[in-house]
C-alpha cells in the first residue's frame, strides 16, 4: 500500500486592499457602520478583484516557487503561503504590482488627478534608459504605519500622515493637530475637508507614499517623484525589472522590520510567525461639489456649499446623486494649472 505524504501550509503574510468607494457608507467610514449585520454584509459582498488586479513580479514568482508557496488572490486582496517547515530567507524581498481591473477606477479614485506620465531618460555615461513613472506610490511594511497595540494592533502598508507642505496639491491627505484632511483644490489657501481623528482612521494611500525619484547624474527630464520601471542598456536591450508600464502602485515586503517587530512576518531564524500579519491598503474616493443643471437645457440651478464624497452606497443611490465619471475640474481663470475645486455635476 503506498504511502500517502501530507504537506501543512502556514500562511506566510496576507495583504487586504480596500478601496473606500466600494466600502463606506456615504460620509461613514465602513468600519464605523453601527450596524454590525451591515458591515459584515459589506464585506462579504466586496471583491476587490473587480476593482485591482494584484499580481507578483517575476521575481517574487521565482521566490515563491523557490520555497513551494502558493500565491492566491482573493476577494480581500492577496495571501502567500508555504509550507510549515519553510526557512525564509531574511534578505528577500516580496514585491507585488498593482494594476486597474475597473475602466473606470480613476474616475472615483483620490489621488489619480496627479499625471503618471511615462518617461525615458539617459544615463549620459553609458546610455543606458532608464523608464520612469510618475506619481506612483510604494507601500510596505518597512515603512507602514500602525495603529493600536498588541493583537489588535492594525498593520498599515502606507506611511505616517504629515502636515501640509507646499508641494501638496488637490486631494492630497494632511494632517492638522490630530485632525486628517483631504485637500479639494490646490494651494494657495487649498479648501479641504475634515476627514476625521488620525487615531480613528485608517492609513489611506497618500502623496507621501510616492518615492522620489533618483536619476543618473547628469540627466534631464525624470519626474521627482515615482517608480522606475525598467532599464534598458545597449548590452542587454531587454527591460528589468519589469515593471508593468500600467500599474498604479507597488507593495514590497521584507521578512523582518527591526523598529517595529510587528511588522515583521518572519522570526530571526527564518521561520514563520504565528499568527499571520495580515497588512492593510486602504484607497481613498473622491470628494467633489454636487452642482446640479436643468436637464433640459444645462443652466446651474443650484450648487451645495461643500464637498460630499462619491460612494456606492449611501451617496449614490438616490436620483439626485453624482455619477462617479461626471466629474469636472474648475481651475483658476489666472493661473490654469491650479485646481479650485472638483465638482460633480447633476442634471435634475
Amino acid at each position: 500500500m503506498g504511502e500517502r505524504l501530507q504537506t501543512v501550509f502556514l500562511r506566510l503574510f496576507e495583504v487586504r486592499v480596500f478601496h473606500h468607494y466600494w466600502l463606506d457608507e456615504g460620509a461613514v467610514e465602513f468600519s464605523a457602520i453601527a450596524d454590525d449585520e451591515a458591515r459584515t454584509s459589506r464585506l462579504l459582498t466586496y471583491d476587490v478583484r473587480k476593482v485591482l488586479v494584484v499580481e507578483p513580479s517575476a521575481g517574487t514568482v521565482q521566490l515563491i516557487a523557490g520555497m513551494q508557496g502558493i500565491f492566491r488572490a482573493t476577494g480581500l486582496g492577496i495571501v502567500v503561503a508555504v509550507p510549515q517547515r519553510t526557512a525564509v530567507d531574511l534578505d528577500s524581498t516580496f514585491e507585488f504590482h498593482v494594476r486597474a481591473a475597473a475602466f473606470d477606477y480613476t474616475a472615483y479614485t483620490a489621488m489619480t488627478l496627479r499625471p503618471q506620465t511615462v518617461v525615458d531618460v539617459a544615463d549620459p555615461a553609458d546610455g543606458t534608459i532608464h523608464r520612469y513613472k510618475a506619481n506612483v506610490p510604494v507601500l510596505s511594511n518597512l515603512t507602514g504605519a500602525g495603529r493600536g497595540n498588541g493583537a489588535a494592533k492594525r498593520l498599515f502598508l502606507s506611511t505616517e500622515y504629515a502636515g501640509s507642505t507646499a508641494g501638496d496639491g488637490v486631494e492630497a491627505l494632511v494632517t492638522s493637530g490630530n485632525q486628517v484632511r483631504q485637500l479639494t483644490g490646490d494651494p494657495p489657501g487649498a479648501p479641504f475637508h475634515v476627514l476625521g481623528a488620525r487615531s480613528e482612521l485608517p492609513v489611506y494611500v497618500h502623496q507621501g507614499d510616492v518615492p522620489a525619484v533618483v536619476p543618473p547624474a547628469g540627466s534631464t527630464g525624470a519626474p521627482p517623484r515615482g517608480v522606475e520601471l525598467a532599464t534598458i542598456t545597449r548590452v542587454r536591450p531587454s527591460e528589468t525589472p519589469g515593471v508593468p508600464p500600467d500599474v498604479v502602485a507597488i507593495i514590497r515586503l521584507a521578512p523582518r522590520r527591526s523598529d517595529d517587530n510587528a511588522f515583521s512576518f518572519a522570526n530571526a531564524n527564518g521561520t514563520v510567525r504565528t499568527p499571520t500579519r495580515v497588512f492593510e491598503m486602504h484607497l481613498r474616493n473622491r470628494w467633489t461639489t454636487r452642482r446640479y443643471r436643468n436637464q433640459r437645457d444645462g443652466s446651474i440651478t443650484s450648487a451645495d456649499a461643500s464637498p460630499t464624497p462619491l460612494t456606492y452606497f449611501g451617496n449614490e443611490g438616490t436620483d439626485r446623486s453624482p455619477r462617479a465619471d461626471a466629474l469636472a475640474v474648475e481651475r483658476d481663470s489666472n493661473d490654469p494649472t491650479r485646481v479650485t475645486q472638483l465638482i460633480s455635476e447633476i442634471y435634475v
